[in-house]
């Protein structure tokens, strides 16, 4: 096995020793374990980087295991969309996909084995009352008044539950631990409730189903599972999940916590990603803007810049909160390799060259990417009328301003030199319509004139008639705080989206070559930002492109890395 490339992590340390040691026989097996419940977010694609990848990285398996253990939650197509997302992201588990429910019968069983050792009783509190038998974090719990029920009246109760005899919330079996623990996790938690619903897999087969804490331990074991690798919430109910491992005498893995993932200004709540999707705030749970993984997809992220970007934070013990900038840059480093270079106009300003022939249409070279010269050139059509961004012109220009200006001399990217010689407004409202400029023809191509004289500034353009007009989607955080959920008293952290998240240009003004642009392909917009062809919305020669990341380069340093 070669890791060396891998940075190490306290998960890795413990494997390394185990394998040292010769525990499990020198085998790694991991395992991702989603609930079904909703769509896979950005900290889930760290824990599939994480689990999978320690798994090749020590030529072990990893398993795709649906916890699916509350069906009135669970769909078939968050099955299905997490299917996806995994293969995606870049990994694959051959013959090992598992649901939880493959275990009910086992899992019915092991709950009858804690009750035959007088490990687990059927208890009639509500579940109110539970709350308040439970304790605090500084005062005991109160024993159940059932707790001391007999084996066989247990036993009937249990199987009583099972056949549908009693209603929801009427009675639970809990595990009999300590209700005196200061870990208020272990006194007597509940492990299996009454839930007349029908699931996605077994249908009305049950009306019972295992929680979380105890189903999780046992399909652990059950697969063979060698280290358990769960987030820091679940640092608490680990003295369950060796508790119930010990007692049915069962293969017993490690399980070890390591820091969830949180960014800033992003909310991964599953409950409150679906409200955002149930109140239509978003267009779904593929909505750009969302932080699901098929979100990232569909705004154009590809899968390994998320990987790369996971290998970035590392993995460590404590929580805290990555810069949203920190997963940007990743997309943002690929891109600039990969991507090719385009000019498009999305708030236009319409220039007219008064000395450059009305029927004339030149064909500029320009550079598709100076990053990866294999990629080649391109023609890009210039004529007498062209559009350029209204803010790369100022009537009154404040100072180090180095685009156009009234009497001020620009480079238009691949372009002429031109100067504005006069500006035309709108009589009554005073908004600039369009400006007159002469070209320079020594400076074709973009280049300095032959007398020497230079300019600052360099800006893009599109040639009016031939431009393709397009729909542009210029998505932003969600969230305006960096912590959504600081809020005031009262509200919660949807009182903090951002009302500016989506702003929708349309038409923006495109060069030509872009009505080929197929759906799923990737650009730079020069000076602008990275964008992506929308596949769902997108039609062969109507392309519509979300925009993926803005730029952080100055244009000076792209144009000087281009020279």
């Amino acid at each position: 096995m070669d890791i060396s490339k891998t940075p190490a992590n306290f998960i890795r340390d413990i494997i390394d020793e185990d394998l040292k040691n010769g525990k499990n026989g020198g085998r790694v097996h991991t395992r991702f374990p989603p609930e079904p419940n909703g769509y896979l977010h950005i900290g889930h694609a760290k824990s599939i980087c994480l689990n999978f990848g320690i798994a090749r990285d020590y030529r072990g398996l990893c398993n795709l295991r649906y916890d699916d253990t509350n069906p009135e939650k669970e769909e078939v197509e968050y099955v299905d969309s997490i299917r996806e997302d995994v293969h995606w992201l870049g990994f694959e588990w051959g013959e090992r996909e598992y649901y939880a429910s493959d275990y009910f019968d086992r899992l019915f069983a092991y709950a009858v084995d804690l009750i035959k050792k007088g490990k687990a009783y059927v208890c009639d509190l509500s579940p109110d009352e539970i709350r308040k038998y439970r304790g605090t974090l500084t005062e005991p719990g109160k024993e159940s008044p059932y707790r001391n029920r007999s084996v066989e009246e247990n036993l009937d109760l249990f199987e009583r539950m099972r056949q549908g005899e009693f209603d929801e919330g009427s009675r639970v079996l809990r595990a009999k631990i300590d209700m005196a623990s200061p870990n208020i996790t272990m006194r007597d938690p509940a492990i299996y409730r009454i839930k007349k619903a029908d699931h996605h897999r077994t249908g009305s087969k049950w009306c019972i189903y295992p929680m979380y804490d105890f189903t999780h331990c046992i399909s652990d074991s059950i697969e063979g599972i060698t280290h358990s690798i769960c987030t820091l919430e679940f640092e608490n109910n680990r003295p369950l999940y060796d508790w119930v491992l010990d007692q049915l005498g069962i293969h017993h893995p490690q399980q070890i916590e390591f820091a969830r993932l949180n960014l800033s200004n992003t909310v991964l709540s599953k409950r409150r990603l679906l409200e955002l999707v149930q109140k239509k705030m978003v267009s779904g749970w593929d909505d750009p803007r969302m932080p699901t993984i098929s979100g990232f997809r569909r705004r154009g992220y590809t899968a390994s810049s998320i990987r790369a970007f996971c290998d970035r934070i590392g993995v460590a013990k404590f929580n805290s909160t990555i810069d949203l900038v920190v997963l940007e840059n990743s997309i943002r480093e690929e891109l600039n390799k990969t991507a090719p270079r385009v000019m498009a106009i999305l708030d236009p300003l319409k220039v007219v060259i008064t000395d450059y022939p009305e029927d004339q249409t030149e064909e500029m070279e320009a550079v598709n990417n100076p990053e990866d010269p294999s990629q080649g050139s391109r023609r890009v059509p210039f004529t007498r009328e062209l559009y350029i961004e209204r803010d790369d012109f100022r009537e009154v220009p404040p100072p180090k301003f180095f685009r156009l200006a009234p009497g001020k001399e620009v480079r238009l990217r691949y372009g002429y030199f031109i100067k504005c010689e006069k500006v035309i407004k709108d009589t009554q409202t005073g908004k600039i319509l369009e400006l007159h400029c002469t070209h320079d023809p020594a400076t074709r191509g973009g280049n300095n004139p032959p007398d020497g004289r230079k300019v600052k500034g360099t800006i893009h353009w599109v040639a009016a008639k031939p431009a393709l007009k397009a729909e542009v989607r210029l998505y932003d955080v969600l969230f305006t705080k960096k912590d959504p959920n600081d809020v005031e008293e009262g509200k919660d952290c949807l009182s903090n989206l951002n009302p500016k998240s989506l702003e929708t240009v349309s038409p923006a003004y495109l060069e030509p070559s872009l009505k080929t642009a197929k759906a799923g392909e990737r650009y730079q917009f020069e000076r602008t930002g990275y964008f992506f062809v929308d596949p769902v919305s997108s039609a062969p020669g109507n392309p519509v492109f979300n925009r993926i990341v803005t730029l952080r380069d100055t244009w000076e340093k792209i144009e000087k890395s281009q020279k």
